[in-house]
């Protein structure tokens, strides 16, 4: 029977083999709907490049409007991953912004909340350094998955099964060590749900081959 370990180090073979996706690409490139796994420049495990976040999306054909909100759109409202970048970015240069970082302003409600709270151009400025540094450091690869219930699915136990993994762990200099989040820095992931839950079967990886075979 496969260990946790085993079972990571096959994953990221699996994603190793796919094509990978940089900034700035086309969008024509991405499927409708699926998942994307992330890797980031400097970190590594299992002899190949990290994995260091798993996403999909929950309503129908987003994938592409999901990966735009990471790399492109300068909202981290928006993208849950941009808050987890900025956050790390301003937590490492000891920034008061942090505090406001953490304020969210998606709906009017919001704004009117917090108006005159937020300093909007030192918010600005930090949008373009968390693009940058997606920009610069990340890339990803995708495949697709049409069915809402089985993308939710494999999200998951991806999730848990890297989490899960003693093996492959961040380097010294990886930003996610910087992150307030407690749970970023012990998984080394730029995730905070869905960890060390049910990790992949042997079921669950034939169907995961059947559908990278497919989407090839």
């Amino acid at each position: 029977m496969s260990t946790i370990n085993d079972k990571c180090g096959r994953l990221h073979q699996l994603f190793g083999e796919l094509e990978r996706i940089s900034y700035p690409f086309d969008t024509n490139r991405i499927p409708n709907n699926g998942i994307y796994i992330l890797f980031e420049k400097g970190e590594s495990g299992h002899n190949a490049d990290r994995i260091v976040r798993v996403g999909t999306h929950s309503g129908d054909d987003r994938l592409r409007i999901r990966l735009r909100q990471h790399f492109i759109k300068e909202n981290k409202d928006d993208s849950i991953l941009r808050g987890h970048i900025g956050r790390a970015l301003l937590n490492k240069d000891n920034d008061p912004f942090l505090e406001q970082w953490y304020i969210k302003v998606k709906t009017k409600k919001d704004k009117a909340k917090h108006s005159g709270r937020i300093d909007l151009a030192t918010r600005a400025s930090t949008e373009k350094k968390v693009s940058q540094y997606i920009r610069d450091n990340f890339s990803f690869v995708v495949f697709e998955v049409t069915d809402k219930d089985k993308r939710m699915e494999l999200e998951s136990k991806l999730i848990s099964t890297l989490s899960l993994c003693t093996e492959c762990k961040p380097s010294l200099n990886w930003l996610g060590n910087h992150s307030p989040k407690e749970k970023i820095k012990m998984s080394g992931l730029w995730n905070e749900q869905k960890l060390n839950k049910e990790s992949l079967s042997e079921k669950d990886f034939e169907e995961l081959r059947r559908i990278l075979m497919n989407f090839k």
